[in-house]
């Protein structure tokens, strides 16, 4: 099992990120255009918060290589956040200073799944 801290899911960093990003996508969102509200905004915010579902998910299941595999489904949801906000912006839904804040959290958040999926497939191996 993974030792990454004595804190659980809630712990680490990656999770704290994804966690503050859901709530600023969620603030942000209520600016889409009430038509919106069963399609992107419905889409973008569930995609959200299915990176730090994933990640608290995945802690749990008991084993590194199930952890591994929930990473990796964060990282797609990730993916799905950065192609929505690509979408958003074109719409003129977001600020062209709020889209680049956005894609730099999403880009991090991605980079640190990718190092913690990458350090928990080295402890499987």
């Amino acid at each position: 099992m993974v030792e990454w801290n004595n804190k659980g899911f809630e712990g680490l960093e990656v999770w704290q990120l994804s966690k503050e990003l859901a709530a600023k996508i969620y603030i942000e969102t209520e600016n889409f255009p009430k038509i919106e509200q069963f399609g992107l905004t419905n889409q973008i915010r569930r995609a959200c918060v299915s990176i730090m579902s994933n990640i608290a998910e995945g802690s749990a299941r008991g084993s590194d290589k199930d952890f591994a595999r929930f990473i990796s489904m964060a990282l797609g949801s990730c993916a799905e956040v950065k192609s929505q906000l690509i979408l958003a912006s074109e719409l003129t839904y977001l600020s062209q200073n709020k889209f680049i804040d956005f894609i730099a959290k999403i880009d991090s958040i991605g980079r640190m799944l990718k190092a913690l999926k990458n350090s928990i497939l080295k402890k499987v191996t």
